[in-house]
């Protein structure tokens, strides 16, 4: 592959770097330039075009491609005009395709929930039935960092990464669709489109679909022609299927649902019931997904990646018989949590402690459908935990599972849920 202009790179993240190493590997000598929305790119070898410099940087043409980070909106204006001046809009993933898409087996796992434990699963079954296979992606590496390396690559992608996907998977996979992603799409029906991209397309490919993905007309829609689902698992599979979830470190009915599709996945792409087995023995809940600490004998469940009710909801039913503490609330993405409330006094949720911006809405919606429960709304997470030790009676176990991205507090989710183990170290560890 080669590049006969020079490349700007929009975005200085993980995918950013390995995108610059992969340029670097094909043509030592090519000009890059870097370039954020907002503070300094530290990209080796690039120079960086200030922001407000761009448009008169693309009226230039002073680079000839834009590879754009999966975080930063393909629906800016600035990329219009890019397209406007004849310069194209890429992605790591989308070089990826060009470079090594060809001979390898390519699975491609999105949804709006349950995709990284999913493909995780599916990574797991498949080199444990003697596979050769990566994981690359929103979890894994990079697309371009996984390179050429294994036969079979396994994808787990975000919305953002299937807007504009422009190879095809041989096994596309869908876990659920609920909204989300609002303030990047536009609106929940760009999102939605943009999510069934990965299937909404002409090609040979099987596709495989969550328990939460098979009601949905829209899905349906999308798939076209229902001859390209993967077969169903037998009742045999299911129950051993089933048996080994029960026995493993998977909690909640929403991890079963992950587990069944990704073993109908991997038994699509080469692999034995025996390597599923021991996938779903060898999985460890990934850090901020129900992770689960004791602190003087309350349980404390950080599921911070949660940004969605429905991602609340699931948490909530992973924990039955227990007296539930919530801390929830975030971003705002216009999410509706009426449903949620209704689900929390039968749930075994005590107290709830709402957080800005979104906490507003759960806080009114909560004291109107489960008047019972003792409502907290609270400006940041260490007044959370404030208000949770002055009712320490009433729980036994704190779920912070926001339903809400953490951009209006945290940088990112893991910065959150790492904040919140420690606050719930320091107040409750004798």
């Amino acid at each position: 592959m080669r590049f006969d202009t020079p490349v700007l790179l929009y975005g200085a993240g993980r995918e950013a770097l390995s995108t610059r190493a992969f340029l670097a590997a094909q043509q030592p000598d090519l000009k890059v330039f870097v370039t954020v929305d907002s503070g300094t790119a530290d990209i080796p070898d690039t120079e960086q075009i200030d922001i407000s410099d761009l448009p008169a940087a693309i009226a230039a043409k002073r680079f000839g491609l834009i590879v754009k980070s999966p975080g930063v909106s393909r629906y800016k204006p600035v990329f219009e005009a890019a397209r406007e001046a004849g310069i194209p809009v890429t992605s790591n993933l989308n070089l990826w395709g060009a470079a090594y898409r060809h001979d390898r087996t390519v699975i491609a796992i999105t949804g709006t929930k349950g995709k990284s434990t999913t493909a995780t699963l599916v990574h797991l079954m498949l080199t444990r039935s003697g596979l050769d296979a990566g994981l690359a992606g929103n979890v894994g590496v990079a697309p371009l960092e996984i390179g050429d390396k294994h036969a079979i690559v396994v994808f787990e992608l975000s919305s953002y990464q299937t807007s504009d996907m422009n190879f095809l998977a041989d096994v596309a996979a869908l876990t659920n669709l609920y909204p989300e992603h609002v303030d990047w799409h536009g609106s929940v029906e760009r999102y939605y489109a943009d999510k069934l991209h990965l299937v909404d397309r002409d090609g040979n490919f099987a596709v495989a679909l969550g328990a939460a993905a098979r009601g949905n007309a829209l899905v349906a829609k999308a798939v076209r022609d229902h001859r390209r689902l993967l077969p169903d698992l037998t009742p045999e599979q299911n129950r051993v299927i089933e048996n080994a979830v029960s026995h493993s470190r998977l909690r909640g009915a929403h991890n079963l649902d992950n587990a069944l599709l990704a073993a109908q996945i991997a038994l699509g792409t080469g692999g034995t019931l025996e390597g599923i087995v021991q996938g779903i023995a060898a999985f460890r809940p990934l850090p901020h997904r129900l992770e689960e600490h004791v602190f003087g004998g309350v349980t404390v469940v950080n599921d911070s990646i949660s940004t969605t009710p429905e991602a609340t909801k699931a948490a909530l039913a992973a924990y039955p018989g227990r007296r539930i503490a919530l801390i929830a609330g975030g971003h705002e993405r216009e999410q509706d949590y009426a449903e949620l409330a209704g689900l929390l006094a039968q749930r075994g949720v005590t107290v709830v402690a709402t957080l800005p911006v979104t906490g507003e809405r759960l806080a009114a919606a909560a004291r109107k459908r489960a008047p019972g429960i003792d409502v907290f709304e609270v400006p940041h997470l260490e007044a959370a935990l404030d208000a949770l030790l002055d009712v320490r009676e009433k729980f036994d176990t704190i779920i912070l599972s926001p339903g809400a991205p953490s951009y209006n507090q945290f940088k990112n989710f893991e910065e959150r849920g790492a904040r919140f183990v420690e606050l719930c170290r320091t107040r409750f560890q004798p």
